[in-house]
């Protein structure tokens, strides 16, 4: 993070570039994640939710469920779709159900 004096950032910009720096963007945005899951994907989906992962663009979400696994990996686009539309384009380029 490149602070000088007389220089000013605002503070989204001073926080992003402290992710950066410290190489947590990834899990910070798997915690937003995480904590919305249950708001985007319902109560059926998140009480079969395992771990939640975010690297190099790529979530990878553990379900518990074969059938639900199927049904989700069938409707991808659609929750690529959902997430874009609650985290901004560019967060999520792929995801992985396991």
């Amino acid at each position: 993070m490149n602070i000088e004096r007389g220089n000013t950032v605002g503070i989204k910009q001073a926080f992003n570039d402290m992710l950066d720096d410290y190489k947590i963007d990834s899990k910070y945005k798997a915690t937003i994640i995480k904590k919305l899951w249950l708001s985007i994907m319902g109560k059926t989906i998140a009480s079969r939710t395992g771990k939640i992962t975010l690297h190099n663009k790529k979530l990878k979400v553990k379900i518990e469920s074969a059938p639900l696994k199927n049904e989700l990996n069938l409707s991808k686009s659609k929750v690529l779709e959902i997430l874009e539309k609650e985290l901004g384009k560019g967060v999520i380029e792929d995801i992985v159900f396991t």
